[in-house]
């Protein structure tokens, strides 16, 4: 049956358009990898705004595009501290940084090295070995004690089994600007396909290395003094040349992996090594042959070539070889049923793949082959497309959410005047920066989502001092609010709302208001926020399908931020609103810092609020004051069904609070002392609701 050739092209061509309808196609790879290049770029600027020297990069399947919803695949992220110079010759040694000289001989691995600590800067991570000061590879594992449900796995600190979110790996790494010279050689090598080009090895020789904290399996040294080499940044080149094809091969190698070999041979195989054997595949055959309708035989290609690594225990990296990839990893037992379990697919010439249960695949290339027809209940292609663009834009969004909570918090001490300066810094030097960038560069992109939201923080911290002196706002401080209206559909907006009720500019701030409900769409907005993890249930509909026809410009028409208010605005937020600011006894504190949560909970030093609670609310008290009773009535019954049904609040206790402070100026005393309990059930300590609880039970004592 493989030796046919009608069957291995009709095979392949149903096989291809079923990857085609589950979003592995052009179209959705280039999207995967502008999101996750777009925010490595963004996560490095706001390093360097923080004072911090250091590249955030996403390598591996989330940024190649090469992977699919069921794969449920890891994020990658390698983490490089700029700092630190990996030298391989004295003379490479740069003042001001921390330099590290590179040892091999005789008693390192292939694709490993040591790292003499020329300044002895790691007083605590180092150690004397034949007669040299060696860094260990132990340095940053105390790191993953505060982060919960990690692990050490190898290089990585990985966050795993968190529910409703991707299992993350976090890797440390130094910099070498040179080529690995085990490398070289690679430089040079040449297979039949006449891949790599001369033009991609030239520019992978650029990029360098990393080097990462992992010892090898076979080592001469000490587990903990041996780094790892990586050369991530040239095999993301390798990757970003591959067709359609090549990727579609490098799926369902993954598919196969974990729907058949993984589970019956204790996860002895990984992704990796077949990235390498399709490397070393696609260097080894005709580039003609990387067909949509030789798809299947390029497949059997790949396993074979990987079922020929098990055999010999050595999976050659492809860019140093000399490492084995596969060095003690297995037993007799496991390298038996790998075997066996490759052969079995191998020889059922692409019938096991009616069986693989990820993305509905087997099903759906039954359904193409009997009756070349779609599964009347799978989701559409065009869903499928809409789904995958829906939870990649929801994943950026929460990047920049948090991104811009922890560089609020890095700037904000106590004092007005130095938030004041530190935020006009900042602005200055992302404007000087903006005006130097080309056009469509990533970098000038990733700034122009992250000034709006810092304008308006900077035009709030003005506007409170404004209000303070002089009970107005300056222009300085409208100005910078305009800068920040389209940060998305509503956090900007109601910054300037908030400070123009506070400011007794009603009508201003009532047609603000009016302007911003009109561009609230509740059937398409969502709300995003990473104050704290939080699972995000079902997106709506009208959000998933607008995502399908854009990329990251949509955050500004069909997202919505939380709004963040530092202690120093706090003439900017309303009096109901600022107990939030004071919500942690002295008891909330220390609990936090037995946590050691301290590092993530600082947002709870502030006043932080859902948009479109927020926007209900506002209304309410500005209708109220502009004594337009109905419209004011209209606004609380909103802010109510806001309160109770929008399934993505990550601040609803904030809601309940102010909802019951509402229901106190109305009087209903017992349904404010309902919403107060309801924000407690979700929140019980760190809650303004315990004060408001308080408050309202003494009022209702002495009204008795």
């Amino acid at each position: 049956m493989f030796h046919d050739p009608d069957y291995v092209r009709t095979v392949s061509l149903k096989l291809s358009e079923v990857l085609n309808d589950i979003g592995v196609n052009e179209r959705m790879i280039l999207k995967r990898r502008r999101i996750f290049l777009l925010s490595e770029t963004m996560s490095t600027s706001y390093n360097s705004l923080k004072g911090s020297n250091i590249s955030n990069y996403h390598f591996g399947s989330k940024s190649e595009g090469s992977t699919t919803i069921g794969l449920e695949s890891d994020i990658d992220n390698l983490i490089c501290d700029n700092e630190v110079n990996v030298v391989h010759e004295l003379n490479e040694y740069q003042h001001g940084r921390r330099n590290l000289l590179m040892i091999q001989d005789e008693t390192t691995s292939p694709g490993y090295c040591l790292l003499q600590d020329l300044h002895g800067g790691y007083s605590n991570h180092h150690t004397v070995y034949r007669g040299k000061l060696l860094l260990k590879n132990t340095l940053y594992t105390d790191l993953s004690k505060d982060i919960a449900g990690s692990v050490i796995d190898g290089p990585a600190i990985s966050s795993q089994g968190i529910e409703g979110c991707c299992d993350q790996d976090d890797v440390l790494a130094f910099p070498c600007k040179s080529w690995p010279r085990e490398a070289w050689p690679w430089l040079e090598r040449q297979g039949i396909g006449k891949w790599p080009t001369e033009d991609m090895k030239r520019y992978c020789e650029t990029t360098g290395y990393f080097v990462v904290p992992c010892s090898s399996k076979n080592g001469q040294n000490p587990e903990q003094l041996e780094w790892r080499i990586s050369t991530s940044q040239a095999e993301r080149c390798l990757m970003f040349s591959l067709n359609i094809t090549q990727i579609r091969c490098y799926i369902l190698m993954k598919m196969i992996l974990k729907a058949f070999i993984n589970p019956q041979c204790d996860s002895v195989l990984s992704s990796f090594m077949c990235k390498t054997a399709l490397f070393h595949c696609i260097q080894n055959t005709y580039s003609n042959n990387w067909r949509q309708s030789n798809l299947l035989a390029c497949l059997t290609c790949c396993l074979v070539v990987l079922q020929k690594f098990v055999r010999q225990e050595n999976c050659p990296h492809f860019i140093i070889p000399e490492n084995n990839l596969m060095a003690g990893r297995f037993s007799p037992h496991n390298k038996h049923k790998c075997l066996e379990v490759l052969q079995n697919i191998i020889q059922s010439a692409g019938l096991k793949l009616l069986e693989i249960p990820i993305d509905d695949l087997g099903t759906r290339l039954h359904m193409k082959m009997i009756m070349d027809e779609p599964l009347q209940y799978s989701h559409t292609p065009e869903e499928m497309n809409a789904a995958i663009s829906a939870q990649l834009l929801n994943v950026f969004t929460e990047g920049i959410s948090i991104d811009h909570k922890f560089l609020l918090g890095k700037i904000t001490p106590d004092q007005n005047e130095q938030v004041h300066e530190r935020l006009s810094n900042i602005m200055f030097a992302y404007t000087t920066t903006y005006r130097e960038m080309g056009f469509n560069s990533l970098e000038k992109i990733a700034f122009k989502l992250h000034i709006p939201l810092l304008s308006s923080s900077l035009g709030s911290v003005i506007a409170s001092r404004d209000i303070y002196t002089t009970n107005s706002i300056s222009q300085e401080a409208l100005a910078w609010f305009t800068v920040g209206l389209d940060s998305d559909v509503s956090s900007g907006r109601l910054k300037l709302a908030s400070a123009l009720y506070c400011a007794r500019d009603m009508e201003m701030a009532e047609f603000v208001l009016r302007n911003t409900e009109e561009k609230y769409d509740l059937n398409t907005v969502e709300p995003m926020c990473n104050c704290y993890f939080y699972v995000t249930k079902h997106l709506r509909r009208g959000f998933v399908n607008k995502c399908n026809s854009g990329n990251e410009e949509l955050i500004k028409h069909i997202t919505s931020f939380c709004i963040r208010f530092l202690q120093c605005e706090i003439c900017c937020v309303p009096a109901e609103l600022q107990y939030e600011m004071f919500r942690s006894t002295q008891e909330d504190m220390s609990e936090r810092n037995e946590r050691q949560n301290e590092r993530n909970d600082f947002w709870m030093n502030w006043a932080v609020v859902d948009s479109l609670p927020y926007l209900y609310f506002l209304q309410y008290k500005t209708y109220g004051a502009l004594q337009r009773y109905r419209d004011q009535q209209h606004a609380l019954a909103k802010l109510v069904i806001a309160t109770e049904s929008e399934s993505n609040l990550r601040h609803r206790e904030t809601a309940l609070n102010l909802l019951g402070q509402c229901m106190e100026q109305e009087n209903r005393h017992m349904d404010a002392l309902a919403c107060y309990m309801k924000s407690l059930d979700i929140r019980e300590r760190n809650n303004a609701a315990n004060v408001h609880v308080c408050r309202l039970l003494n009022e209702l004592v002495n009204m008795q």
